[in-house]
C-alpha cells in the first residue's frame, strides 16, 4: 500500500512530538531534530515568508550574541555545546513545524493531528497513573511523580473545543467521539495538577474570547482577573495549609508558595524545606551573585558554557551513585537564564520576539492568529517558571512553527532550489 507524502510527513511530525514528550534524553531529541532539518535542507526547496523570517530572526540574534561571552571566557567544550543546543532549541522547533506543514499544507489536518496526538498522550497518561503511578493514594505528589506538564494535551483540548467557533465545523465530526475525546483530555489535564498548565489554560481562554486585546472591555476583564487572583492569594495566606497533607491541600500549598518560590532570595540552604520550596529563587540568586562579581556580564552575558555554582551538591540527578550537582547550566527562571547567558541585550531581543508574537492578534481575528498571540503571552509566563521557549522539553515551539506557516504562507521567498 502506497503512503501519501502528506501522511508520511504527518507521521514524522508526530514522531518528533512524542519523542519530545517521552524520550528523556535531550541529546537524543536534538540529534533527531537536527537530522530531520538536515533532510529538509538537502532534499527540498526551502521557501520562507518574509514575515516569518522577521518573526523568528530575534532567535538567531540571541544565538549570535551568546558567542561573544564564550569567546571572552574559557569554558569546557562539552558545556559550550550543551548551551548552544539549548539556545537553538526554539529555532529548530519553529523551523520543523513550519517546514513539515509547508509540505502538508492542510490547516485542518494540523489541528486534527494535534488533537489526536493529545488524545493518545492522555491515554498514555492514564496507563501510567494506573500502573506505575499511585492515583488511588490521593497524594498530589505521588500522582505527579511520573507525569509533569503536558502542553500537547492542553493545546489539543483547546483546539478541540474552539476550532468550531472560528471555522464553523468540528474537528471530530462524530458527536460521540468528540465528547469522548474531550472528556478524556479534560480529565487528563486536570490530573497533571500543574500550576503552569492552569496558567497557560487561562491565557488561552482569555485570548480565544478576545480579552487579551487592549480595549476597554479587555482591560476590564483583565482587571477583574487580576483582582480575582489577588483575592485567591489573600485567602490562601489567611488560612493554614499543610504541605504534607494529601489531595487538594498539598496542591493549594504549591499554589500558595508559587510567588515566593520564584522571587524569594533570602533562603536558608541548610533548611531543606525552605530550600526546595524556593528552589527557583535560589538558582536565580546564585546566578545574579556570579554576575555581580563580573558586572560586564550584564551587557552580553557570560556566554555558552558558563555554569552557575550552587555552592553545594544538590540532589538533581536520578543516578543514586552520584552525590549531586554543584554546577548547573539551566535555570527554571528563564529570564535569569537568558540574562546569564546572553545579557541584557539578549533578554531585550527575546522580549521583542514574544511581543511580536503577541501583537499578531491585532492583524485579524482568526483562530491561528489568536493562538500565535496566546503563545507569545504563554512564553512570557512560562519563561518565569520553566524557562519558556528555551525549556529542553518544550513542545509549544513545534506548534508555533506550524501556525506561523499557515499565518505567513503567502509571498514566500525561495532560499534553495530542489536537488
Amino acid at each position: 500500500m502506497k503512503i501519501q507524502k502528506e501522511n508520511l510527513y504527518t507521521i514524522m511530525f508526530v514522531l518528533i512530538l512524542f519523542s519530545q514528550l517521552y524520550v528523556s534524553s535531550f541529546r537524543v531529541n536534538i540529534f533527531f531534530q537536527i537530522t530531520v532539518l538536515t533532510f529538509f535542507i538537502n532534499f527540498f526547496r526551502l521557501s520562507f515568508s518574509k514575515v516569518y523570517i522577521q518573526l523568528i530572526a530575534p532567535l538567531f540574534y540571541i544565538l549570535l550574541i551568546g558567542f561573544i561571552g564564550t569567546i571572552i571566557n574559557k569554558y569546557r567544550f562539552v558545556d559550550i555545546l550543551k548551551d548552544i543546543f539549548h539556545i537553538i532549541k526554539p529555532i529548530l522547533g519553529c523551523l520543523i513545524g513550519y517546514l513539515f506543514y509547508q509540505r502538508i499544507n492542510d490547516m485542518k489536518k494540523f489541528f486534527k493531528t494535534i488533537v489526536l496526538c493529545g488524545f493518545i498522550s492522555a491515554l498514555i497518561h492514564f496507563i501510567i497513573l494506573f500502573t506505575v503511578g499511585d492515583l488511588l493514594s490521593g497524594s498530589v505528589t505521588s500522582i505527579r511523580e511520573y507525569s509533569r506538564d503536558n502542553f500537547l494535551e492542553l493545546f489539543a483540548l483547546v483546539f478541540l473545543i474552539f476550532y468550531k467557533k472560528f471555522n464553523g465545523e468540528r474537528l471530530i465530526l462524530s458527536s460521540f467521539y468528540h465528547k469522548i475525546i474531550c472528556i478524556v483530555l479534560l480529565v487528563s489535564n486536570i490530573l497533571y495538577f500543574s500550576r503552569t498548565m492552569i496558567g497557560v489554560f487561562i491565557i488561552l481562554l482569555l485570548s480565544v474570547y478576545g480579552f487579551t486585546v487592549v480595549t476597554r472591555r479587555g482591560i476590564r476583564i483583565m482587571g477583574f482577573f487580576i483582582i480575582s487572583v489577588l483575592g485567591l492569594y489573600l485567602y490562601l495566606y489567611s488560612v493554614k495549609i499543610d504541605r504534607s497533607k494529601p489531595g487538594l491541600e498539598s496542591f493549594l500549598y504549591k499554589v500558595k508558595i508559587a510567588p515566593a518560590e520564584m522571587f524569594k532570595t533570602k533562603i536558608d540552604r541548610e533548611n531543606h524545606k525552605d530550600l526546595w520550596d524556593h528552589w527557583r529563587g535560589y538558582e536565580a540568586k546564585r546566578a545574579i551573585s556570579l554576575m555581580n562579581d563580573n558586572p560586564s556580564s550584564y551587557g552580553i552575558g557570560c556566554g555558552y558554557g558558563s555554569l552557575v555554582n550552587l555552592k553545594f551538591f544538590a540532589p538533581l540527578t536520578d543516578n543514586y551513585k552520584e552525590k549531586g550537582m554543584k554546577y548547573i547550566s539551566e535555570l527554571h527562571n528563564g529570564y535569569v537564564f537568558i540574562l546569564y547567558k546572553v545579557g541584557l541585550l539578549g533578554l531585550i531581543i527575546y522580549l521583542m520576539f514574544l511581543f511580536n508574537l503577541y501583537k499578531i492578534i491585532y492583524t485579524n481575528h482568526d483562530f491561528i492568529t489568536i493562538i500565535i498571540s496566546a503563545i507569545g503571552l504563554i512564553f512570557i509566563f512560562t519563561t518565569l517558571t520553566i524557562t519558556g521557549a528555551y525549556n529542553a522539553r518544550d513542545i509549544i515551539v513545534f506548534i508555533l512553527g506550524a501556525l506561523l506557516y499557515f499565518k505567513t504562507k503567502h509571498k514566500t521567498m525561495t532560499l534553495r532550489e530542489s536537488v
